[in-house]
């Protein structure tokens, strides 16, 4: 007798136009309002990556990280919140200072000349 296991297709990241591309300029974030009524942060860095965080810095519970100094920690990019500084990676969310603590990623592409971004964090999956 054999066995067949059906794995499920992955589904389309439901992703929605957030600005213009040209909006997203080189070591700056922008500040998204999301469908949910939450937001995110998107960075572009000097490589031309695109990167989407939660924009509320956990640790002081204001929605700045957007406004962070981009930057990086030994090849890893990063954003620094405004407010008590902690570092945050834009690829994990990870708050580099304190490992235990990490705001959600978003997906996020640039198509057409539009920087569309996932409905939810962490992929929308």
């Amino acid at each position: 007798m054999t066995l067949s296991t059906t794995v499920p297709p992955r589904t389309a990241v439901e992703r929605g136009a957030a600005c213009p591309a040209h909006r997203v300029t080189t070591e700056r974030g922008v500040a998204l309002l999301l469908p949910d009524g939450s937001q995110a942060a998107v960075f572009r860095t000097g490589d031309g990556a695109l990167y989407a965080l939660d924009n509320v810095d956990p640790f002081s519970g204001a929605a700045v990280l957007s406004r962070g100094i981009v930057g990086d920690r030994a090849g890893e990019p990063t954003v620094a919140s405004p407010m008590l500084k902690q570092v945050y990676s834009l690829r994990t969310g990870v708050c580099l200072d304190d490992p235990e603590v990490r705001v959600a990623v978003f997906d996020v592409e640039e198509r057409d000349g539009v920087v569309e971004v996932a409905a939810r964090p962490d992929g929308g999956r």
